[in-house]
């Protein structure tokens, strides 16, 4: 009976011709989602706290104020994720850091999404 016996070879990407690309680009997609999140949790308390923006953001009066939000939130995530990919096409970005951050800004436009949380900011009265 034979055995074959491999060598573990070190092999670096170099040797494999594999070209290193920059992680920028992956962390502006997920910048860009944390980003539109927050912004939906902010349009959500500026249309409570203003009436003048919650007749802004009423495109259709079916659906009332959240047409509008949706609308601009998906406006802003857009143009934040142009800009973004823009800005860090070249770039290495630690993609963890970026996910913390998303992170972060998805919980803050979740929570300011929350009745009990944007009625705060609603006028008196």
């Amino acid at each position: 009976m034979t055995t074959n016996s491999m060598k573990e070879e070190s092999v670096s990407l170099e040797d494999l011709a594999v070209q290193d690309k920059p992680d920028g680009p992956v962390a502006a997609a997920i910048l860009a989602g944390g980003f539109g999140a927050f912004m939906l949790g902010l349009f959500t308390i500026l249309a409570e706290a203003s009436a003048g923006f919650k007749a802004l953001t009423t495109l259709n009066e079916g659906v009332g104020g959240l047409s509008g939000k949706a609308v601009f939130t998906v406006i802003v995530w857009l143009a934040a994720w142009a800009g973004l990919h823009f800005a860090l096409r070249t770039k290495h970005f630690d993609v963890s850091r970026a996910l913390v951050i998303a992170l972060v800004l998805v919980a803050i436009g979740v929570v300011t999404t929350i009745p009990p949380v944007f009625v705060m900011f609603a006028p008196a009265g």
